[in-house]
Order: structure tokens, then C-alpha cells, then sequence
């Protein structure tokens, strides 16, 4: 089964629920914030996807990290730390596909093709 990892209020989730549920695609929802992070998801995650692709630079939770903080964001190891400590610098949605593949954000051509949906 698919799995969709993130933050209920977040609009990219709301959008990638919305598609998943459009596209028939079976799936649940993880909530980071009821239920945590889960730390064997999170190091399959660091594995496949890498740290730069799951550390969410872009947001006003990394923004509000102090400056020696982020400077130590430099690997999977460090970036599983500040990861656990605040999942809201998780990229989201972060998906464990069906296939056991795993995505990190919203792109929806990006799913069609993963799919192989007709377009």
C-alpha cells in the first residue's frame, strides 16, 4: 500500500491527497504531527532520497533554526538529527510508493509518469 507522510494543514499535502484520491490511487496518511516521524521510514527515506532532497531549505522552519545548526546539516547522519527534532523540515509529501519507491514533494506529471498513467 501507498503511504503519504506529512502535515494534514499543509497545502502540498492537501493537493497530493486530493490527487491520489482523484487517480484511485489506495493509500494512507502518516501525520507527522499525531504520530511522528518514524525513524525506520526516515532512514529508508535518507537512503533513497538523499538529505538534500528531504531537508526542506526552503521553509520558515529552517529559517528559524539558529545559523550553527544548519551549518551542521551536511550528511544523511546529521540531517536524520535535525530531521527527528523538527519534521516540519521535511519535504513534503514524503510518499513510500507501493512499489517500495519513495518521493519527496509534489510534482504531479512526476507521479503520472511514476504510475504510468495515460495523460
Amino acid at each position: 500500500m501507498t503511504t503519504l507522510y506529512g502535515i494534514p494543514n499543509c497545502d502540498t499535502v492537501k493537493k497530493a491527497r486530493a490527487w491520489l484520491n482523484e487517480h484511485g490511487v489506495a493509500h494512507s496518511f502518516h501525520d507527522f504531527k499525531k504520530q511522528g516521524v518514524p525513524e525506520a521510514a526516515l532512514d529508508q527515506w535518507l537512503a533513497a532520497a538523499g538529505w538534500e532532497t528531504l531537508v526542506n531549505r526552503k521553509g520558515t522552519t529552517w529559517r528559524g533554526l539558529d545559523e550553527a545548526t544548519r551549518a551542521a546539516v551536511v550528511d544523511n547522519p546529521s540531517a536524520r538529527v535535525v530531521l527527528l527534532l523538527h519534521p516540519s523540515l521535511i519535504k513534503r509529501p514524503v510518499v513510500g510508493w507501493a512499489d517500495g519507491s519513495v518521493s519527496a514533494g509534489f510534482d504531479p506529471e512526476d507521479w503520472d509518469t511514476m504510475l504510468d498513467l495515460p495523460r
